[in-house]
């Protein structure tokens, strides 16, 4: 049976989180201390301890996020035969897969994470998820909306879940766009900036810089891009996509459909939270998925 491994993104953390696995593991101990040093800062206190709204600041999400995912992917101890990670999330899944080490992703994510909460500061935006609506409902609503401000699909998530993203008054007016067709559930996200939207491009430009100075291996199975939906192994590629990705679309849904296609029978999503299984479920009720982020988890996957 092949298996792919699955890693979360920004939303999935919560106070505590890691916190068993660091009391457990000696190898979890190793690495947040790591993380600690690589970040400047006590990260293992925010993600263990929060309070909640500085665990929810970008520049923390992220790489708690990251490092959470790494661990546990590390401590199931198998190879998978291919992975994906949720925008922040491909990251860990270019970690598992041999293409990122440990440092350099963290150090990556670390950036990126400032960054987009930089690009949030400089072009403040917003995001909206909306439910029930198909894709082609809402790239028309986004179009019609367009002459209010910037306004695209971020996230193509699931069949009926959708994420836009763009200046707010874009978004507002893609909101009462969405409203007029009939869409009953559209709601905005507390989030601290437009991501995957024209609005990141300060972060995009100058995230470059700081790949084009990371040193980036062949993964050693394909990890599906948030860009392209297709695998990907090769260095430069998985370079040029991480870029992309700052201001481009997830396309999700049709990651997850390939990943099937290309015959994954069994997903485990490594990290904190579930989230991924249960949009797994809505993609393909068929697939099978466990999501492993506790160490009572790990301990019974065992």
């Amino acid at each position: 049976m092949k298996t792919a491994f699955l890693f979360p993104g920004q939303a999935s953390q919560y106070v505590g989180m890691g916190k068993d696995l660091y009391e457990n593991v000696a190898r979890a101990r190793e690495l947040f201390d790591a993380a600690n040093d690589i970040m400047e800062c006590d990260l293992k206190s925010i993600c263990f301890e929060g309070p909640a709204e500085e665990l929810k600041q970008t520049k923390y999400t992220q790489p708690a996020i990251f490092v959470h995912s790494v661990i546990m992917a590390e401590l199931l101890g198998m190879t998978a035969a291919a992975a994906a990670g949720h925008s922040l999330g491909e990251y860990s899944a270019l970690v598992a897969s041999g293409a990122l080490s440990f440092e350099n992703g963290l150090r990556l994510v670390r950036k990126r994470g400032e960054l987009m909460q930089e690009a949030g500061t400089r072009s403040p935006g917003t995001m909206a998820a909306v439910i029930g609506a198909e894709a082609d409902v809402v790239e028309t609503a986004c179009a019609e909306a367009a002459d209010a401000g910037i306004v695209q699909p971020a996230n193509f998530n699931s069949p009926g879940q959708i994420v836009i993203s763009g200046s707010v008054e874009g978004v507002d007016r893609a909101m009462a766009v969405l409203k007029e067709k009939g869409v009953r559930i559209v709601k905005k996200l507390p989030v601290s900036g437009a991501f995957h939207s024209p609005l990141m491009q300060y972060a995009q430009d100058e995230l470059g810089a700081v790949l084009a100075e990371t040193p980036i291996s062949d993964a050693r199975f394909p990890v599906y891009s948030n860009v392209t939906a297709r695998p990907v192994t090769a260095a430069d590629e998985i370079r040029d996509n991480l870029l992309r990705q700052v201001t481009s679309p997830v396309l999700w849904e049709a990651s997850m459909r390939n990943m099937r296609s290309d015959g994954i029978e069994h997903f485990i999503e490594a990290g904190p939270g579930n989230v991924l299984q249960g949009l797994l479920k809505r993609i393909d009720s068929d697939a099978s998925c466990r999501a492993v982020g506790t160490h009572e988890e790990l301990v019974a996957d065992a």
